[in-house]
């Protein structure tokens, strides 16, 4: 049996797809040359979420941190994970154009550098003009990046902009033990191949209409950078307020590269925040939301973009409810410990 489900999307555009009755919603998509966005296809990142707004369906394995109860009862999916038992109508909140004619583009890149940027993290350069046109991708959207010689992957958000020679970046925490983290540190050197898939992720810069509020955890910093990249080259920047936190100073980095913003767009503004700092640490301390004027934030409407750790994303969005705030736009990314975690 056959059934015919209709995609509809946050920029008004609707494609219609056939779905076998034991077929996944993601498969029948890519089968049919739209790729949603995806990660994990375990049930557990979150990428893939829509909402169904009629027809039946049923769902395999949930992560509480992908979807809630409260989520599931919304009838929110995971594409990853939902079998339709009917005709059906999905609803996905981003637009269409990220999701791209077949699958994900796999690139050989070459190391370029590897640059510590802080005592605990690093910025990986790579090559990828063996791909021999620009690569399309949206500030904010990220790529599985392949440990040369294993079969390992991890998913790290752009650091900078697309441009026309495929120059990219890649911000990186450096853990104790790593399979990334490990590589840098012992084995990685300028000349490697490392194999990416690229674009994904439905996290990304929508068209700016009013000021914007961003909240980074750790290095949920990277895909700020990219976003900044774009906006910094727009003729009248919008006002654009970014909370950065870390855990303790030797984990903030790309502080130079933050500040110039600053004289790049009269209207940035930027705030460090650390968690646990020293007796040294003179600047805001704590956790973000603690930091978050509700007076400022209801004066006018306002875009909101959250990366970072699921535990940061939650608060800061409890806050939101607490203060019952009106008129904003929420977009956000969680970077999930799992076995394609951004690590």
């Amino acid at each position: 049996m056959t059934h015919s489900v209709a995609l509809n999307f946050a920029d008004g555009k609707t494609f219609f797809i056939s779905v076998h009755e034991d077929e996944l919603l993601l498969n029948a998509a890519i089968r049919q040359g739209i790729t949603l966005p995806l990660d994990c296809r375990e049930g557990v990142c979150g990428t893939c979420q829509g909402q169904c707004e009629s027809g039946a369906y049923e769902q395999e394995y949930v992560d509480e941190e992908a979807l809630s109860e409260g989520d599931l009862a919304e009838r929110k999916i995971l594409a990853c994970q939902t079998r339709v038992k009917s005709n059906a109508a999905f609803y996905f909140d981003h637009n269409s154009d990220i999701c791209n004619a077949g699958e994900s583009l796999k690139i050989a890149t070459t190391v370029t550098a590897v640059e510590l940027v802080s005592e605990t993290t690093a910025i990986l350069h790579v090559d990828a003009s063996s791909y021999k046109q620009p690569l399309h991708f949206l500030p904010g959207q990220y790529a599985r990046l392949q440990i040369p010689n294993s079969e390992d992957w991890r998913s790290y958000s752009f650091a900078n902009r697309p441009n026309a020679t495929n120059q990219l970046q890649f911000l990186i925490r450096l853990l104790p033990n790593g399979v990334m983290s490990n590589y840098l540190r012992e084995r990685c050197e300028v000349g490697q191949t490392i194999y990416m898939e690229a674009p994904l992720g439905s996290f990304y810069l929508r068209e700016v209409e009013r000021p914007l509020v961003f909240i980074a955890g750790g290095t949920g910093l990277s895909a700020f950078l990219g976003m900044l990249d774009n906006i910094a080259e727009q003729p009248n920047a919008p006002a654009v307020h970014l909370y950065y936190g870390v855990s303790q100073e030797a984990d903030l980095c790309e502080q130079q590269r933050l500040h110039a913003y600053t004289e790049r767009m009269p209207n940035f503004n930027y705030q460090p925040i650390i968690s646990q700092a020293s007796d040294n640490w003179t600047g805001k301390t704590g956790f973000i939301q603690d930091h978050l004027n509700k007076d400022q934030l209801a004066e006018q409407a306002f875009d909101m973009y959250l990366c970072g750790p699921p535990p940061m994303i939650e608060a800061v969005k409890s806050w939101l409810g607490d203060q019952a705030l009106q008129n904003y736009r929420i977009y956000s990314e969680k970077f999930l410990q799992s076995n394609t975690s951004r690590l």
